[in-house]
């Protein structure tokens, strides 16, 4: 039995930590509100880690698990905490959303995180306590099944985004990496980042701002501004944002 979960938990464990195309994209609106959303693209780590399966394995019921997903945050969340929680924190996980898309057999596995914050008050909120909200939500519910999932996998994906401050006004974007935290956030996938690149497996990180009006300056040379001023993309990956975090600080005057 255990050489036939084993791969399955070694799949879990490296797609809810680190071996993720991640994309983070804004979109602000000319009212002032902003649509984030949280992108987890792990369909090439799976495809690479297929290599290394047996034919028994990939005829598991385990494997077999199909899911198409979208869970409210607030509807997650043990009825126990939300009577403790906050009125912000409770607009935040209502208005903050999950969705699921998962076929292992076609190396299919994505995850969004969305949420609609009204101003840029609620989004510099929302930036700075999704990690919390996502801590006390049932995350590991829509990975239940496959063998290896825990509770601490799950959130390692909203987790591992809780290293960045933030200033965000109505005319700037700006968020700063926390070396401490990163520091221990390195810590915490070292393991796992370790074993991605021993399998050749890259992590690209994007990053899309998109503005209602002509952005005035961006200040990371590695982020593009679009022809007509109103996009910024910063496109790195994990080994360099390792080498160095500070490729990640970023400041938008819009």
């Amino acid at each position: 039995m255990k050489k036939i979960y084993l791969p399955i938990t070694l799949i879990v464990m490296l797609l809810l930590s680190s071996c993720v195309d991640v994309e983070e994209r804004y979109s602000f609106a000319a009212d002032g509100s902003c649509k984030v959303v949280y992108g987890f693209d792990m369909s090439r780590a799976i495809s690479v880690l297929q290599n290394l399966m047996t034919d028994s394995l990939r005829t598991t019921p385990q494997f077999a698990m199909k899911k198409d997903t979208v869970l409210n945050f607030y509807s997650a969340i043990p009825d126990s905490i939300q009577r403790s929680m906050t009125a912000e924190d409770i607009n935040l996980a209502q208005t903050s959303d999950l969705a699921v898309k998962m076929d292992l057999q076609k190396s299919l596995m994505n995850v969004k995180v969305s949420h609609y914050a009204k101003n840029t008050a609620d989004l510099e909120y929302y930036l700075k306590n999704i990690s919390k909200i996502s801590r006390n939500s049932q995350l590991s519910a829509l990975t239940k099944g496959q063998g290896g999932s825990t509770e601490a996998d799950s959130k390692s994906l909203i987790g591992s985004q809780d290293y960045y401050t933030y200033e965000i006004t109505p005319t700037r974007f700006r968020r700063i990496v926390d070396k401490i935290k990163f520091n221990a956030f390195l810590k915490r996938t070292q393991s796992t980042l370790i074993m991605a690149k021993a399998m050749l497996i890259d992590m690209p990180y994007k990053v899309v701002l998109n503005f209602a009006k002509p952005v005035k300056k961006v200040n990371n040379p590695k982020a593009v501004l679009s022809a007509d001023r109103r996009s910024v993309t910063l496109t790195t990956d994990m080994d360099e944002i390792t080498r160095n975090p500070a490729v990640m600080n970023l400041q938008v005057d819009f």
